[in-house]
């Protein structure tokens, strides 16, 4: 059982160009300490198993996403998620986003006695192409730090300095 641990699960499709913000921005934190009661999670598109490994009772969730909300190409936003009832969600294994994996989630613990997490935060960042095409924009992949730091303030950990200047 994993009470009282927070996953910070990076989610996305790195197919889909700056879809893959999540999944990039949880790779670059394994560079990082992580505070012990701290879990990585490389979701990309598996909603469905996102859902079915947050029965095991985290304390919290913080969810890297691409989060389009109107700003600037590589605004990143610190979003609390409304985890009251939602619609069922749509099962799409391949395009299930953070709302239908939270309405899932629901659904899954009520039928199985699971509890879902008590605070869900999305750290997003605003997209420029969603189209097809591996790799990140260049406002999105410079916001990956930031979103970097954010993750770790969040968790309760200290961000690394700079490898570069501290070799100096």
């Amino acid at each position: 059982m994993t009470d009282g641990k927070v996953l910070v699960a990076g989610v996305g499709n790195i197919f889909l160009g700056d879809d893959g913000f999540g999944v990039e921005t949880v790779r670059r934190l394994r560079e990082h300490p992580l505070p012990a009661d701290v879990e990585l999670l490389d979701v990309g598109v598996r909603g469905v198993h996102l859902a079915y490994r947050l029965l095991d009772g985290y304390r919290m969730l913080v969810l890297v996403d691409a989060t389009a909300r109107g700003g600037e190409p590589g605004t990143v936003y610190l979003i609390e998620a409304d985890t009251g009832p939602v619609a069922a969600p749509v099962l799409d294994g391949h395009r299930m986003g953070p709302d239908a994996v939270l309405a899932l989630l629901g659904t899954l613990a009520a039928g199985t006695g699971g509890s879902p997490p008590g605070r869900v935060l999305v750290v997003g960042c605003e997209p420029e192409s969603l189209e097809e095409g591996i790799g990140l924009s260049a406002p999105v992949a410079a916001a990956v730090e930031e979103a970097v730091r954010m993750v770790l303030r969040t968790v309760g950990a200290r961000p690394q300095a700079n490898r570069e200047a501290s070799s100096c």
